[in-house]
């Protein structure tokens, strides 16, 4: 109930202007945020990443620099376009009758609710930053500068239109990132097929292939091999089944796969002869379905698929017009032969089938040849496209072009011919009929040797939770290899690769991880076919289809895209606005796919870290990349080495030749209390907002920092119930402190010089432990830091000091120089605890300093780290204490059997014997110490020898005994203590000597009632 009352009060007194305030002129540390995306209330996963950006941000404030955290949202992609396509289906409207701009204003709307929703809650966390001016990728100076960076990249030369096979989403109709796939189970038919050998010294026999998309098969135009690979001849000596494999017939498959494949098709094979590489590499087959005659449709049967559109509808749109689509060589010639293939007449897929060496292929499954369909998969195509595999095709006279069988419904085209009409998955993301319908004519051709089901891991939509395809189309790309001119003849993998190099990794691991990613990352993939995003704003010429670069047409639609956002593009249906007068629009196509998300986010840096009219307190950073003292952060989940981290160093690369981070932070993912994901259906999701309503996000904090957020970090209601007690103890600890400093002045102080040794000793380790947590901090280890604090509050603090003193504060007299000595430490330690807490319990920090500092308008969080003077350190004071502390720890030990067996009740009824055996330094040590004060007994006798065999020993002690008698003289009412001195005051008879004196002090001051 507390919380919100600071938060409010941090607003009211503008906290965080004032934190720029104070912190003018340092170096700048700015952690750039990573934009979540607007699209419903926060989870756990936020909560963790906020506050984490949260620890750092405030720690870094308080160790010296000028920390600013500015929090942003990612508010383009299709969720929120799902979201209002919804709404019209559940009002009976169709968004295709919508204009564009009109469907975009309600997609922006919807984000813009979910910002000031997300706002708030972020805000409960505790996290301060520039909440009042986020930065949000659908404002119009966002798009603006979006549309700059993609133009930046034509007019460079590094984007290009082109076709390769990516991952479609089929129920959402656009293609996808690999940061957008998640893998997911899913049960697969899967085929074993024979490619017949049609020339070549192996004629007669089959190369055997398996596959788990048979839909894929009308695209087969190649088999991979591996020369590493041993391969046998094997002939079928035996079919249990009366259909499937002909007994003599002559397979060619891997020697480790044989026995496998021989089991899936209950065939028995025996191996003829070695087949080595450089026989494969001369062999030609015929395609699987070469001999297949398809039985013609009824007249009239069949779906006509269209990918055509154009206008500025929403109506599905090709992701090129038609006039600029890429024709399929083969087009007319396999209409015409699936027509004459339906009246009997041709071999429709009679086309040669050439062998292709690949490293991508092993024999851990399968039969150790990979069925290549260049338009279905990205080895696939790469292996086709290779330049030695292009002019190896063109020598054989092998067709080099790649068919387009799929369409964006995942219907097959004409150039699968006599499978048109065929569906590989439907709208709602269920298996189509594509499969059976292949499987079908392998068996109608005498090829299948053997099918089956397999679950398996497969690559799904993380939004609609559905199975993708590969699918050959037409797309927009940013070059990874191209040597660019404006990346000084670099690539832009180079590049990326250096920056990754020049960055600080956090954990270090990340580094290979995003390297690995950066080494194996194909051209980037960065155009959608939907609505709600920023346009790819560029134009392409009708005939010579180049990009136009003209640096007055980019003015041109960065300012109508500052005054009007993205929807500036689309109200112009042919681009006359940007193009003249200096070029004719009907020359030009205006492309009309939107920008992949990832590079919306991608680009947030060239604007939120370089934009002084928008984010005046980020301008003028001087990163140290560049030589500068300033540092710029991201710090997302693990999995954004694929996703932000990844986008972010592509595009800054790219741009400007460099990453647009000094330092990337990774954190893992949040589990319950079992390591299991949460889920609803399984009731086990822990709620943050459920978390602060009964526990306060201090709470939250607390578990966070304490986590090892490197790993993945566990929560529930038993870990809660852990981390409020750790809390409490810290809470109470502080409040000890404070209730104690409740008469300190500082007129009261002590030096350094004239305090006790227990004193000196608690200063030594605050010195000591001063830079373990300043190193913590920066370092980003907050776990260390909480460890060192609860150790330090708890057992050094709570359980030794505070308790040995406790009698010091209550009961000596306010002049006593040991009261005032102590009191100058809790003074101390009270300041430096508060001061280290401040960025992990900001909330509980705040309410302590308000109390330490009643009237005090600086807030805690406007304060550094503390200034523990070094000097403090005494480790020869420390190896004297050592000695003491293991003495108490057998003292203490004796002293709390007694009160189990109720023997004693309080530990000042007890009077120890102390035996120790050892050394004469030793047994001075021990001798000149205050142990009854040390032990909290009334009394202590320490003797020189071995002692009783019945004495209390500890196994790490054996050198001192103790045993127990009771404390001789007269209980003081005041201190407990028994003395022989009770009565000697008569104004208060009934206290010790000590007590009196303390009584009339205070009875002098008028702090003594009646």
């Amino acid at each position: 109930e507390k919380e919100p009352q600071i938060w409010n009060r941090w607003q009211k007194n503008n906290l965080y202007n004032r934190l720029r305030e104070t912190a003018a002129g340092r170096p700048k540390f700015v952690l750039h945020d990573g934009p979540p995306y607007a699209n419903g209330n926060i989870h756990i996963g936020h909560a963790l990443n906020k506050i984490l950006k949260d620890l750092v941000t405030r720690s870094q404030q308080m160790l010296g620099f000028d920390s600013n955290y500015v929090p942003g949202w990612d508010c383009h992609g299709l969720p929120i376009e799902w979201k209002i396509e919804e709404q019209y289906r559940a009002k009976g409207k169709n968004k295709d009758d919508v204009p564009i701009n009109e469907f975009r204003k309600e997609c922006r709307d919807f984000a813009q609710a979910w910002v000031n929703i997300q706002r708030e809650e972020f805000k409960r966390l505790g996290v301060t930053g520039d909440w009042d001016n986020p930065y949000l990728t659908m404002t119009y100076p966002a798009e603006a500068q979006i549309a700059r960076e993609i133009m930046q990249f034509a007019m460079t030369d590094q984007l290009y239109r082109g076709s390769k096979p990516v991952m479609w989403s089929v129920v959402e109709k656009t293609s996808l990132a690999e940061a957008e796939i998640e893998y997911q189970d899913y049960q697969s038919d899967m085929v074993w097929v024979a490619f017949p050998v049609k020339s070549g010294e192996l004629v007669g026999a089959s190369i055997v292939i398996w596959t788990t998309t048979p839909w894929t098969l009308p695209g087969n135009r190649a088999i991979s091999y591996n020369n590493k690979i041993s391969y046998g001849l094997y002939e079928v000596t035996a079919n249990e089944r009366d259909f499937g494999p002909v007994v003599g017939a002559k397979y060619i498959i891997a020697d480790k796969l044989a026995e496998a494949v021989a089991g899936q098709a209950k065939i028995t094979l025996e191996r003829k002869a070695d087949v080595a590489a450089e026989m494969l590499a001369k062999i030609t087959c015929a395609h699987p379905l070469a001999n297949w005659t398809p039985i013609p449709p009824p007249r009239g049967e069949g779906p006509e698929r269209s990918e055509g559109g154009g206008g500025q509808s929403l109506k599905h749109q090709s992701p090129l017009p038609a006039a600029s689509q890429p024709p399929s060589p083969h087009a007319d010639k396999l209409v015409q032969s699936a027509q004459f293939a339906a009246g009997g007449g041709m071999k429709i897929y009679d086309f040669d089938i050439p062998l292709l060496d690949g490293d991508h292929v092993t024999d851990d499954a399968g039969t150790g040849f990979v069925h290549t369909a260049p338009g279905h998969g990205r080895e696939d195509f790469d292996i086709w496209t290779a330049a030695s595999t292009q002019q190896m095709l063109r020598s054989r006279g092998i067709d080099t072009k790649i068919p387009y069988t799929v369409d964006g419904d995942s219907f097959y085209t004409a150039e699968a011919p006599s499978f048109e009409g065929k569906r590989v998955i439907k709208e709602n993301g269920d298996k189509g009929d594509a499969n059976e319908a292949v499987i079908k004519a392998l068996i109608d051709a005498g090829n299948l040797v053997s099918r089956g089901r397999l679950k398996h891991q497969y690559p799904h939509s993380w939004r609609s939770k559905k199975p993708v395809i590969f699918r050959n189309t037409p797309q927009w790309f940013i070059y990874m290899d191209q040597k660019t001119k404006s990346l000084d003849g670099k690539t832009l993998r180079e590049v990326s690769l250096r920056s990754i190099k020049e960055t600080q990794w956090v954990p270090p691991s990340g580094e290979n991880r995003i390297t690995g990613m950066i080494e194996a990352k194909p051209d980037w993939v960065v155009s959608r076919q939907r609505a709600w995003g920023v346009p790819i704003t560029v134009f392409v010429h009708r005939e010579t289809k180049e990009i136009l670069k003209d640096e007055r047409v980019n003015r041109r639609i960065a300012d109508a895209f500052e005054k009007d956002g993205g929807d500036a593009w689309f109200a112009d249906s042919d681009g006359s606005s940007f193009l003249k007068p200096d070029y004719n629009p009907a020359d030009y196509e205006k492309v009309n796919d939107v920008l992949d998300v990832w590079f919306d986010s991608g680009s947030t840096h060239s604007y939120v870290l370089g934009d002084a009219k928008n984010f005046p307190t980020l301008a003028g950073i001087h990163r140290k990349v560049d030589g500068g003292r300033d540092s710029v952060m991201y710090l997302e989940g693990s999995d954004q080495h694929r996703g932000w981290f990844h986008s972010s160093l592509i595009e800054s690369s790219g741009t400007r030749g460099r990453a647009p981070y000094d330092i990337v932070l990774t954190h893992g993912f949040v589990l319950d209390e079992k390591g299991q994901k949460m889920s609803k259906s399984v009731g086990n999701v822990v709620a943050p907002q459920e978390v602060i309503k009964n526990s306060g996000a201090d709470i939250l904090r607390l578990w966070v920092a304490a986590s090892d957020y490197s790993d993945d970090l566990r929560i529930g209601p038993e870990i809660l119930k852990t981390f409020s007690e750790t809390y409490r103890k810290l809470r109470n600890s502080i409040r000890w402190m404070l209730g104690a400093l409740a008469h300190f002045t500082p007129e009261d102080k002590i030096p350094h010089k004239d305090m006790p040794e227990l004193e000196r000793l608690m200063l030594h380790r605050l010195a000591e432990i001063d830079p373990v947590i300043r190193k913590a901090y920066a370092e980003f280890d907050y776990k260390r830091v909480v460890a060192t604090l609860s150790h330090f509050m708890n057992v050094e603090l709570s359980s030794f000091y505070f308790d040995i003193r406790k009698d010091s504060l209550y009961c000596e007299a306010p002049s006593s120089l040991k009261r005032k000595a102590a009191l100058t430490v809790i003074d101390t330690i009270c300041d430096a605890v508060i001061k280290w807490l401040a960025p992990i319990l900001v909330y509980t920090a705040d309410e302590a300093w308000t109390q330490y500092h009643p009237g005090d308008e600086e807030c805690v969080h406007l304060q550094q780290m503390p200034d523990i003077d070094p000097a403090l350190v005494d480790k020869k004071l420390a190896e004297r204490w050592a000695l003491i502390r293991s003495v108490r720890s057998v003292v203490t030990g004796a002293l709390e059997i007694e009160r189990a067996a109720k023997r004693l009740g309080s530990s000042l009824e007890a009077a120890p014997v102390v035996y120790v055996d050892m050394d004469a330094v030793s047994l001075d040590i021990l001798k000149t110490a205050d142990l009854a004060d040390i032990c909290i007994t009334s009394d202590i006798t320490i003797k020189n020898g071995v002692g009783p065999a019945d004495a209390f020993r500890l196994d790490e002690m054996k050198s001192v005994a103790v045993v127990v008698a009771k404390a001789v003289g007269q209980k003081c009412a005041r201190s407990w203590r028994y003395t022989s001195d009770v009565g000697s005051d008569a104004t208060f008879p009934d206290v010790s000597a000590r007590d009196a004196l303390a009584l009339h002090e205070l009875k002098k001051l008028g702090r003594l009632e009646a």
